[in-house]
């Protein structure tokens, strides 16, 4: 499948890449909170503008024809950098990092004023996109990944900008289908709950040797 790539990336080039691009990401990520909140007068927002402008002339003088993609090294680490929720080089994503535990694997975040939706509130769509990688990253933790099938999300309260966390883990398998529950929290419990079916594609069935951790 394109996008899915295998490299002679080795480890000491890996961190380079990463200490080099994320740090960069993070930045961004601090630009649209500051963007959101930020109150200083228009010439200050004109200043900071000129610098913006040559940041983007400067980072688009040598770039990918195609999206990051998932990058798997011939050492074993997968490196899905551009993922929307723990792309380390993605300043859309949180970044989550995703922790696997003997059954279940839980990440700990915090979603700033940029994953705003009603005031004060995370989006439910952002709640809907953190809950689908997190129950498809269970999926593959337990030798089971897949691609989105179904997605049921239960809005059981209002979830809080802030800190978080998520859980989830496999219910059942059936076949090529593998069905994961899970949910996201904050310090009061539970706020929203989600369901998915991951079903392994065609252009996988024949290799079970997929990797089922991303870095």
């Amino acid at each position: 499948m394109s996008g899915y790539l295998v490299d002679d990336a080795t480890l000491d080039e890996i961190e380079v890449e990463r200490a080099t691009y994320a740090p960069l990401a993070e930045a961004t990520r601090q630009l649209s909170d500051l963007s959101i909140r930020t109150r200083v007068s228009p010439d200050d927002a004109a200043r900071a503008q000129e610098h913006l402008d040559a940041a983007i002339a400067l980072l688009g003088k040598d770039v990918d024809t195609e999206s990051y993609g998932v990058r798997h090294s011939r050492i074993g680490v997968t490196r899905a950098w551009g993922n929307a929720v723990v792309g380390i080089r993605n300043p859309i994503a949180p970044p989550l990092t995703i922790v696997h535990h003997d059954e279940r694997v839980s990440a700990e975040f915090e979603l700033s004023a940029a994953y705003e939706g009603p005031p004060s509130l995370v989006h439910g769509g952002v709640s809907a996109l953190i809950l689908d990688q997190l129950l498809g990253e269970a999926a593959a933790a337990a030798g089971k990944p897949g691609m989105t099938g179904t997605l049921t999300v239960r809005y059981r309260r209002a979830t809080p900008l802030g800190a978080l966390r998520g859980e989830a883990h496999v219910d059942r398998v059936d076949g090529i289908k593998t069905y994961a529950v899970g949910h996201m929290a904050d310090a009061e419990g539970i706020c929203v709950e989600a369901e998915g079916v991951f079903i392994l594609p065609r252009w996988a069935r024949k290799d079970s040797a997929a990797p089922t951790k991303f870095e």
